[in-house]
């Protein structure tokens, strides 16, 4: 399913609803969400996203979206910074050395998976 945002304002709408639909125990990555919307090259647009995404309702699960490595390189935009990993465990999502284990059995990919 692509998301096309109808302009700049859209964006993080278009974003927020993307990470939304990421099911539980599962993780993205800021590059998949960016191509589901087609800002292939947006990586860091949803980086910036989850960064303001704590306030929004609904709730938007920003740490189910990790680097391209299955890194949590967005916790320390939690407080405290191991709230990211806490999150993801209660899941079912084991995370080590923060990194998630076993990373490309649970990431999903909208263009796929949608």
């Amino acid at each position: 399913m692509k998301t096309e945002p109808k302009d700049t304002s859209d964006i993080y709408q278009a974003i927020y609803d993307m990470v939304r639909a990421i099911p539980k125990g599962r993780v993205s990555t800021y590059g998949a969400i960016a191509s589901a919307i087609g800002a292939r090259s947006g990586a860091r647009l949803v980086g910036y996203a989850m960064n303001h995404s704590h306030g929004a309702k609904p709730k938007v699960p920003a740490h189910r979206v990790v680097n391209r490595n299955g890194m949590l390189t967005g916790k320390h935009h939690f407080s405290p910074p191991e709230k990211m990993q806490q999150l993801l465990e209660k899941e079912g999502v084991k995370v080590e050395n923060d990194k998630i284990v076993g990373f490309e059995h649970i990431l999903w990919d909208p263009m796929t998976e949608l």
